[in-house]
């Protein structure tokens, strides 16, 4: 599961440690074959740049910009309150699995969910990327649309996902005020009605949970 935590090391803000580490994180790279050429890109632009101007790139791709949000379920619920329900869900499976990070990080962060899945075994590791995946390249494609070079860690994944990743609704707007600027009243003038949507989570079902709830697949 070595692949995994380069890959979450990778995603994650870049620090001194990162960039004394360039060299070791090269050569792990490069024992993968498959997907060395994804990941190419990016450590040579690690390689290329002081500290500042990548912190700044990153902050600018992933932090200023909302469609490279690194917080999965920012693409599943948007400002929904089932995006805190998925966070508790989500924190409890990792305990379940002995898995107790120091992070900061919300639960949803994908250097973090990385970072989980290089301590599961490989076929558990495996239904959980395979579940994620669709929100994994939802946000590889606008990262390769922008023409980020972190866009080839999302091509790892997505090749080594066992299933095809599925086009991501983007989450509903749940504001009203929002709502009318973005789309107005109805014909008949009547303000546009928001349908509760019911979440998607990409984590195995828990037994009691409740009938509204879906697993992507």
């Amino acid at each position: 599961m070595r692949m995994y935590k380069l890959l979450s090391v990778l995603l994650c803000y870049p620090e001194p440690d990162l960039l004394a580490a360039l060299p070791e994180l090269r050569t792990e790279a490069n024992q993968h074959t498959a997907y060395d050429t994804h990941l190419t890109p990016l450590l040579d632009e690690l390689a290329a740049h002081d500290l500042i101007t990548l912190q700044q790139n990153y902050v600018q791709t992933f932090d200023r910009t909302a469609a490279h949000s690194l917080h999965l379920f920012e693409h599943i619920h948007g400002e929904d309150r089932a995006r805190g329900q998925a966070m508790v869900d989500l924190l409890e499976e990792y305990r379940q699995h002995g898995f107790d990070s120091v992070s900061e990080e919300l639960p949803d962060y994908v250097p973090l969910f990385l970072e989980f899945l290089s301590t599961c075994d490989e076929e558990k590791a495996a239904q959980l990327l395979g579940d994620a995946i669709h929100v994994l390249a939802h946000v590889g494609h606008k990262l390769k649309d922008s023409g980020s070079v972190y866009a080839g860690v999302f091509d790892v994944l997505r090749d080594l996902s066992p299933v095809t990743p599925e086009p991501l609704t983007v989450p509903p707007i749940r504001d009203m005020d929002e709502a009318l600027e973005t789309f107005g009243p109805s014909a008949d003038g009547v303000e546009p009605l928001l349908k509760p949507v019911a979440p998607i989570n990409f984590y195995p079902q828990r037994p009691n949970a409740s009938a509204g709830h879906q697993t992507a697949h």
